[in-house]
């Protein structure tokens, strides 16, 4: 069927250029380089597209003229929705957002499953460069981020990439800080609640071998900042149960919390690697009437607002700037030679779920 001879076609720079008696350089200059016209030409000429219905420049077209998509690409090895689940993602999401914003560049999300080598999405994706969140040392998607010619910059990890920008905070320090704080508190039966330690997925004990062979040194580094602390106060590494969990959610916390202390009922703190399993642990306690901290302190990593609002002991990270200054180092990444490596501070706060340890009796049938 065919359209009616009266349905007025859209304007076109061409045609709009003629209507204003004007240069097709002038049209454009009013949408892609503003500063080249006067204040009135350009309101004049954005009116009259406006009036005679035209959409301004195919932003495809002129992608494939400058050779720039005008958007920074986030790879994050999650399903989508955990960008606007998880509260430290959250808070990074957010400070990559203020960064793009205040530099006019758009943010595209390119969400991968850690569990599947598919890499499409990452040479598929129109962007201008990558900022690469947390992904594990062995990850394709992170390999196909580096064979696209556009700059990149790693949040925590992998480590150690060459060429690559990097920002993170001294996860080993942080935890070690922690672990001070425990053993100063008479803690010696400790138990550890991490989050995943590979691809692949595995819900259950870590043993030393697992622990040491992590491709995710973000929890290699925290585990291994507490084993630190540990050891300078006497205490046997390889006596301290550590539970592992592929998804990171308060459900997986709670679980991880339940399976340990059943196994480990005399343990007087379970150190978990995040704030959110940490939550999960305390839901666990509250259910299975578990005193926190009188007999069983329960401390975290991150410094999340809910991990503030219940008065969990923790680290606290920049997870905010983290995101913000990710975002500034791959939009400046023209204006020098070099890769940067930036370590932002932690801070320990001390909350009002950790005491001093207790002698206990095994009377907990819960557990």
């Amino acid at each position: 069927m065919t359209g009616s001879p009266h349905v007025r076609r859209p304007a076109t720079l061409a045609s709009l250029a003629a209507e204003l008696g004007v240069s097709r350089t002038t049209v454009s200059n009013a949408y892609n380089r503003p500063d080249q016209l006067s204040a009135p030409l350009r309101e004049k000429v954005l009116e009259a597209a406006r009036r005679l219905g035209y959409p301004g420049p195919d932003p495809v077209a002129r992608s494939l003229r400058t050779r720039r998509a005008g958007a920074v690409g986030l790879l994050l090895t999650e399903a989508l929705s955990y960008a606007f689940r998880d509260p430290v993602a959250t808070g990074f999401l957010e400070g990559l957002a203020l960064a793009c914003e205040q530099a006019g560049q758009g943010l595209l999300l390119v969400p991968v499953s850690p569990e599947h080598a598919d890499v499409a999405a990452v040479h598929q994706a129109g962007v201008d460069g990558f900022v690469v969140y947390s992904v594990s040392e062995d990850d394709p998607h992170f390999r196909a981020v580096l064979e696209r010619p556009v700059p990149t910059v790693v949040c925590d990890q992998p480590v150690g990439v060459e060429g690559v920008d990097r920002v993170s905070v001294d996860d080993r320090e942080g935890m070690r800080a922690l672990g001070a704080h425990l053993t100063a508190l008479g803690h010696r039966k400790i138990g550890v609640l991490c989050m995943r330690l590979g691809p692949q997925r595995h819900d259950g004990p870590a043993d030393l071998v697992r622990q040491e062979n992590t491709s995710y040194p973000v929890q290699r580094e925290r585990i291994g900042g507490l084993r630190d602390a540990l050891v300078d106060a006497g205490v046997d590494w390889s006596a301290v149960p550590v539970v592992e969990r592929f998804e990171h959610s308060p459900e997986a916390g709670a679980s991880a919390a339940r399976e340990l202390l059943a196994s480990y009922p005399d343990v007087t703190a379970l150190v978990c690697t995040s704030d959110v399993l940490a939550i999960g642990a305390l839901q666990h306690a509250a259910e299975a009437g578990i005193a926190v901290p009188d007999r069983l302190t329960i401390t975290g990593f991150d410094g999340v607002p809910e991990a503030e609002r219940v008065g969990l002991t923790t680290v606290r990270q920049p997870v905010r700037r983290k995101g913000q200054v990710a975002g500034e180092l791959l939009l400046q990444r023209g204006e020098r030679n070099k890769p940067k490596q930036i370590v932002l501070p932690t801070e320990l706060v001390v909350g009002s779920t950790s005491g001093p340890a207790t002698q206990t009796e095994k009377f907990f049938s819960g557990w």
